[in-house]
């Protein structure tokens, strides 16, 4: 598999735009398409996939420029996953948690970013917001923390990795926060043994007092609110707009996996017969056609709601301004809706193809388990959004029944 190769921006030089980095994401689609299958079998990526993608510099999106990193706006996130997820969808599933997680590493303190890059431009920081399930001792100069936390996207390529516990610096009691932690100074469980998104290799990373430093600590609750200003610096891009952001790296993987499906289906076609019809091919079947025209609607009303997602991240970040909680109740919403529709989308498909869609040798059967297990993510799941955006339009506040608003 080949890889991209322009250098990404090192400090004080040229960001690259954002039509280079799209092209960046495109040149890999085709390479990334080869190994999607490897990885899926394997149940991680490929080296050569994860080299690809690092190459391209496109784990660096939202890494801070002054470490090499080029702060790209929600839209160009949104728009470089979407790429790879048409590429495979594990890629962009990992590029969107990285570069999340690359994010959030980026509101620590001076000290843990320089830990962080100040060696290496080019690391990861891999981000779980599971339920925090952790035993956490103070120890002079920090706390120490024992847990385990699954589905641990991007685990296996990080090198730290922010993880939620159930208590911070504050003195006793229940407080949310996020704990940096180096990878190499965890263990790595294989846990990872799903239908979908096998490429991932969302394991089970394991800390058994393990000493975080408190530089490394970090209040969870403002970082959901956008409401940093007490620890972020003024001029961090999106400290104020945090809405969206998280689900926003979930659903490049979902959107380039469904569009991949629609164009798939669409070049099969003419080569494909209509069973016990008198069609030449199933382009000319009448039901086929909707079936297309329903799926391609789809695609187009997700790509559609997520832009529009993106687009009002970027216009609070523009401004320095925080949404309200209406608008933060409909970024969940919209994230939501974006996920099932890539998920109906993919079921119209494999029907309109036929049952040998769900031959293993098919790719389209690997697309349908990989858009069926990222759309049922907690985080677009159980009704919960629904309900935070029901509230917030009735009056009410949302952040009674969820602190992921």
């Amino acid at each position: 598999m080949t890889t991209i190769a322009e250098a990404p921006a090192e400090p004080g030089t040229l960001v690259p735009a954002r039509t280079e980095l799209l092209e960046r994401a495109r040149a890999l689609r085709e390479p990334l398409w080869r190994d999607a299958a490897e990885c899926d079998r394997l149940r991680r990526l490929t080296d050569a996939s994860f080299d690809a993608l690092t190459g391209a510099g496109l784990t660096r999106l939202m890494t801070p420029r002054r470490f090499g990193g080029y702060e790209a706006d929600m839209r160009t996130f949104l728009d470089v996953t979407s790429e790879l997820g048409r590429g495979c969808c594990s890629t962009a599933w990992l590029a969107g948690v990285l570069n999340a997680g690359n994010f959030v590493a980026s509101l620590f303190p001076e000290q843990a970013q320089r830990e962080v890059w100040q060696d290496d431009p080019g690391a990861s920081a891999a981000l779980v917001l599971g339920a925090p399930v952790a035993q956490v001792e103070d120890a002079e100069g920090g706390l120490v923390v024992t847990g385990r936390w699954a589905y641990a996207s991007g685990v296996l390529h990080a090198d730290w990795v922010s993880v939620l516990i159930p208590r911070g610096l504050d003195g006793p009691g229940f407080a949310v926060h996020l704990a940096l932690l180096p990878v190499a100074q965890t263990t790595v469980e294989d846990t990872w043994h799903f239908a979908g998104m096998r490429g991932t290799g969302s394991n089970t990373v394991v800390a058994e007092r393990l000493f975080v430093p408190a530089h490394r600590v970090l209040p969870f609750m403002p970082v959901v609110s956008g409401e940093t200003d007490s620890f972020a610096d003024a001029s961090h891009r999106y400290r104020n707009s945090l809405m969206g952001l998280f689900s926003i790296g979930l659903l490049g993987a979902q959107l380039g996996g469904a569009a991949r499906a629609l164009d798939y289906v669409l070049e099969q076609a003419p080569s494909r017969p209509v069973a016990a019809s008198t069609y030449r091919d199933q382009t000319q079947s009448p039901t086929f056609q909707l079936d297309v025209a329903e799926a391609a609607t789809l695609v187009d009303s997700a790509l559609l709601l997520a832009g529009r997602l993106a687009d009002t991240v970027d216009e609070h970040a523009a401004a320095g301004t925080n949404p309200d909680l209406v608008r933060r109740a409909r970024a969940r919403m919209d994230s939501t809706r974006v996920a099932e529709y890539c998920r109906e989308a993919l079921s119209v498909l494999m029907t309109a193809y036929g049952s040998s869609a769900f031959n293993d040798a098919n790719p389209l059967q690997r697309l349908w388990r990989d858009v069926n297990v990222a759309s049922r993510h907690a985080g677009f799941g159980m009704g919960v959004p629904q309900q935070l955006y029901g509230r917030a339009l009735a009056g009410m506040d949302p952040r009674e029944i969820s602190y992921l608003v």
